[in-house]
């Protein structure tokens, strides 16, 4: 759902140590403070979800509240889980992380209006680690403009950076689903596709993403195979 030219935008940025922003471990104490002083939450189930969640190797690295993409936090309880796929072949999580926190990823300029606004989503996943990037109870911007996707779905982007493990992406992305599933009482119907969101004024309205989980830009038997993977570590975690 990235817009043409983020590659260069993310590439092209003066060096920054990542080592030196990136958050903690999911459920680990942190030996330091990560960015914004806090750490990703631990979940109260116990094992099936500890040893799934290990997987998933998430990370807090939150765009500074009051900059770019959360200048205004918008409060949101969370219905939805939208995938979406960065169709962005050279940047890997942390470096998309790092984008958003430099305000370096634009918003489309919105139909009949001159706002435009930051990109801004939850979650990013590769093949290595998860990167949060923003609190579940807030609105991002990954979906539909001022729509319903936007207004109450926690947005989760999956890379595709060449050279790396799309297989191990994926099912990264079903693990934390399933555990986003938990933690805010989403059914796995409501586990959607940004397909799912039209956007008003966009030709088409229904985006082909996440594309390499959809079939001919629509959701088929690739997609109900995802899902399927997430139920199953939904019912592992319960």
């Amino acid at each position: 759902m990235l817009l043409a030219g983020i590659a260069a935008i993310v590439c092209c940025s003066p060096a920054v140590p990542l080592g030196s922003e990136r958050g903690v471990e999911w459920g680990k104490t942190p030996s330091g403070s990560a960015s914004n002083g806090q750490r990703p939450a631990t979940p109260t189930s116990g094992g099936s979800m500890s040893s799934i969640m290990a997987r998933v190797n998430l990370r807090q690295d939150l765009v500074p509240k009051g900059s770019h993409g959360r200048r205004v936090v918008r409060p949101m309880s969370p219905r939805y889980i939208t995938i979406h796929s960065t169709q962005n072949y050279t940047a890997d999580a942390w470096k998309h992380s790092l984008a958003l926190k430099r305000g370096a990823l634009r918003a489309p300029k919105r139909k009949g209006g001159n706002r435009i606004g930051y990109l801004i989503w939850h979650y990013t996943v590769d093949d290595k680690v998860a990167v949060q990037h923003m609190p579940t109870n807030e609105q991002g911007e990954h979906a539909d403009y001022d729509g319903p996707g936007n207004r109450y779905s926690i947005g989760i982007e999956m890379c595709e950076h060449r050279g790396s493990d799309r297989t191990a992406t994926i099912d990264r992305t079903a693990r934390l689903a399933a555990y986003l599933m938990v933690k805010h009482n989403i059914p796995l119907r409501s586990v959607v596709p940004h397909y799912h969101w039209p956007r008003r004024g966009a030709k088409p309205p229904n985006k082909n993403c996440p594309h390499f989980l959809l079939e001919n830009g629509r959701p088929g038997r690739k997609w109900r195979a995802f899902l399927a993977r997430v139920d199953s570590y939904y019912q592992q975690m319960r």
